[in-house]
């Protein structure tokens, strides 16, 4: 099933929603098995080739839900961005009702599993070069039974993207000037709804004349 999506809520440029899977790189990874979901949280690593896009990551050995995983298997790995309460005292009509702001992106796919040694090693360096890249070469100097060890403690999964869907909900059904109000209310607030307004400001949302 796929996502609901109002069509004003919809965001399909896919340099916007791969911006935000590497600005927000946890994922939250979901499949069904036997007609019960399973769910991980972990880092994605996003690799663009060519027209086509794949995500890297790794999961612990003792995580059982990865054994769900054969190869081709459907999964989704949910990439969620800032959210904040919008408060009806910032429209400008007194005829409205709370509602909360947020980003999400879907990432839909067929995931595959790996214990190769060589392709965990590439997994991990693409997750450090990322994230770390001062601890790069201390992982290189690390003795090879180590490193090893730490491999055998993990299983890589890769997943081909073949769908991508953005729901950025921003309060682009409301008035112009309610767009307006509600970027500058909820970028007083908080980390997230600074973040929040900073993603109205570069979708030009809120920023009409």
């Amino acid at each position: 099933m796929s996502l609901y999506q109002p069509a004003h809520f919809e965001v399909v440029d896919r340099a916007t929603l791969v911006a935000l899977m590497r600005e927000q790189p946890l994922a939250t990874l979901v499949s069904v098995s036997g007609g019960e979901p399973g769910f991980t949280h972990l880092p994605l690593e996003v690799e663009q080739r060519g027209d086509g896009l794949r995500l890297l990551g790794h999961v612990a050995r003792a995580n059982p839900h990865w054994s769900q995983w054969v190869d081709g298997a459907a999964v989704t790995a949910i990439f969620r961005g800032p959210d904040g309460y919008v408060s009806p005292r910032w429209y400008s009509s007194r005829e409205a009702v709370p509602t909360w702001n947020y980003i999400v992106v879907h990432a839909c796919g067929r995931i595959a599993v790996t214990d190769d040694s060589e392709a965990k090693e590439r997994i991990l360096k693409a997750l450090i070069d990322r994230h770390d890249p001062a601890y790069r070469a201390q992982w290189d100097e690390l003795g090879e039974e180590y490193r090893e060890k730490m491999k055998r403690a993990i299983v890589g999964l890769s997943i081909e993207v073949d769908r991508l869907e953005g729901k950025f909900k921003l309060s682009q059904n409301r008035p112009a000037q309610d767009r307006r109000r509600v970027r500058a209310e909820i970028g007083a607030t908080d980390r997230s709804g600074r973040a929040l307004a900073a993603w109205m400001q570069r979708l030009g949302i809120g920023t009409e004349d």
